[in-house]
């Protein structure tokens, strides 16, 4: 959904913030290599800022729920926002602070400066696009997708 907002440049599907030094999807899912499946945003601030974003993406996803999204379970679905600065990082903890005062369980998204980045496989890429009737895309993906449109719909690009 982050493709569909204005000013987002680009989106790419990895893994980060671990230790394995050449992560592949095998080896992240068995929970070893201490990474995170995430998305690299890159977006022009001229147009959109880090708020904003973080405003979606809390909008569309549990940040309540430890090591798990769904039905997905393990270190590698925690919740978590990733920056490259630490002005970023000031931002997203006082984010944080803020969604947790506004719900009654614990926030447990956690906000570190971005390491060990690697894009994920080609075939992750674009994954709910190329694959909209697929189980997962279909009935967990789609209508975070709605939710999203519905919310932000001033936000949402032409694409």
């Amino acid at each position: 959904m982050f493709l569909r907002v204005r000013g987002v440049l680009s989106v790419q599907s990895g893994y980060c913030n671990g230790h394995d030094p050449a992560p592949t999807y095998e080896k992240v899912c068995s929970g070893n290599t201490g990474h995170a499946e995430v998305i690299r945003v890159q977006y022009d601030p001229q147009q959109i800022d880090l708020r904003t974003l973080l405003e979606i993406f809390f909008a569309v996803h549990d940040p309540t729920t430890l090591n798990r999204q769904g039905n997905d379970v393990g270190t590698q679905y925690r919740s978590g926002i990733y920056v490259s600065s630490a002005d970023e990082l000031a931002l997203a903890q006082a984010f944080i602070q803020e969604v947790a005062q506004h719900i009654q369980q614990p926030v447990v998204t956690e906000a570190a400066l971005l390491r060990n980045y690697h894009p994920a496989e080609d075939y992750h890429q674009n994954y709910f696009a190329n694959h909209p009737e697929q189980g997962y895309c279909a009935f967990v993906v789609a209508p975070k997708v709605q939710k999203f449109l519905k919310t932000f719909a001033d936000r949402v690009s032409g694409r």
